[in-house]
């Protein structure tokens, strides 16, 4: 009689790469194909770029049900260039009858789970640096260039080498007035932007467990800033009523999760002692405690992006600036992330809140986070809530960009100077 085998210990990252690429495991270093459910891409990085390589070659896409477009870069378009960009996207989609296209609906990390499109056990690629924001669902998703997206869109196929999993594992709950936001911008201060090069960072504990999915989106998101190729996070009851309510059912959550007795690397925190943090500029890894920058002058606060103008970061910063009104001289900005979250946000009255406070609203779109729109002014002192602050990624060259949460932004538009957002909650 035949022993039957047992399957190796996994983790999470090589359970999904095992179902893409149709095998019952993979090993870490391992070069392995794999079957792409979902090819997500904008108009900055899509047809613009794709729809001449793709007429050179003469090839077709493989499957338009399972590429999504997203306009959220060049919208509303403000000058010729962007014009052209966005009209090359509508074009391209128009002609190959795309059926998942999204325009001006909000920032693509956001709308693509919002329109049904991730769940558990996929493995998707996107035309874009912080694609990892699907690993929040429990599905691979990672970023990819021009070149490499047009074998994707040809072939419905990519290889990927088997990534190290390193573990982030918060503990305890957070205090009052402390995020994802923050719980990320203190990973990147302590490993650098290289911190997880070609890992899979996974985050779990108690704190992560405790996460809203759109705080949770935040870390996955943000594990771009870690170098990190995928940034996961195992689905459970949270993760299913939410996709629940964006429509996807019969969602598969048993098993996707790392084996106890997977070999990854394991770093513990503890949530409970964790301060709002702030990363000076011109890197997300300038990264300190708020107290640090205690008193610093700030000109211009933008709560906006896909990591701070969610709708759990608009109701963060409407709690913070309910009742007040901003600091002579600051200039407060409000992006939210999508239609859906600003909808809802005016439904609870958290986008009045917001404008009572001072709050000048932009449109839902990727705006000043991509240097697009021209808001930022030179020389000022800006803390935002994007993921990165590079010199000149808001657009100008001069400005010194601060980033925080939504909590401490508000905090900081309050006061007129950088601000622990747990003085004023208290």
């Amino acid at each position: 009689m035949v022993s039957q085998l047992k399957a190796p210990a996994q983790t999470l990252a090589q359970k999904l790469i095992a179902k893409a690429a149709g095998r019952p495991a993979v090993s870490v270093g391992e070069i392995v194909n794999c079957r792409v459910d979902l090819a997500m891409f904008h108009d900055s990085s899509g047809p613009r770029r794709l729809k001449p390589m793709l007429e050179e070659l003469g090839a077709q896409v493989w499957d338009k049900s399972r590429i999504v477009l997203v306009m959220d870069h060049y919208v509303p378009e403000q000058d010729d260039d962007a014009r052209r960009i966005v009209r090359i996207a509508r074009q391209w989609a128009q002609e190959q009858q795309l059926p998942h296209v999204y325009d001006s609906q909000g920032i693509c990390h956001v709308v693509l789970p919002q329109k049904g499109h991730l769940r558990p056990g996929l493995f998707c690629v996107g035309g874009d640096s912080h694609s990892p924001t699907g690993g929040a669902f429990g599905a691979y998703m990672f970023g990819i260039g021009s070149t490499e997206m047009l074998g994707v869109v040809v072939t419905g196929e990519i290889w990927v080498r088997v990534p190290e999993t390193c573990r982030m594992r918060w503990q305890k709950r957070l205090q009052a007035g402390v995020s994802a936001k923050d719980m990320m911008l203190h990973m990147i201060g302590r490993f650098g932007m290289n911190g997880g090069d070609y890992q899979a960072v996974e985050f779990c504990g108690e704190a992560v467990q405790a996460l809203s999915m759109q705080e949770r989106m935040t870390l996955s998101n943000m594990s771009a800033e870690l170098g990190a190729q995928a940034g996961l996070i195992a689905p459970d009851e949270v993760t299913r009523a939410w996709l629940a309510g964006a429509g996807v059912h019969d969602i598969q959550t048993q098993g996707w999760h790392t084996d106890e007795a997977a070999s990854c690397v394991t770093h513990d925190f503890d949530a409970a002692e964790l301060a709002p943090q702030v990363a000076a500029p011109h890197s997300p890894a300038n990264t300190r405690p708020v107290q640090t920058f205690d008193g610093t002058p700030v000109q211009v606060v933008y709560v906006g992006a896909c990591t701070g103008a969610k709708l759990d970061d608009l109701r963060a910063a409407a709690q913070v600036l309910r009742g007040h009104k901003t600091a002579a001289g600051v200039r407060l900005m409000v992006a939210p992330a999508s239609r859906q979250d600003q909808a809802q946000a005016e439904a609870e009255g958290v986008m009045q809140v917001l404008r009572v406070a001072g709050a000048e609203v932009l449109p839902t779109a990727c705006g000043a986070c991509s240097g697009y729109g021209g808001s930022i002014p030179d020389g000022a002192h800006v803390i935002a809530t994007t993921a990165r602050n590079f010199k000149g990624r808001m657009g100008s060259a001069t400005a010194q960009v601060f980033l925080a949460s939504p909590y401490t932004a508000a905090a900081s538009a309050l006061r007129g100077r950088i601000t622990d957002p747990r003085e004023v909650l208290a």
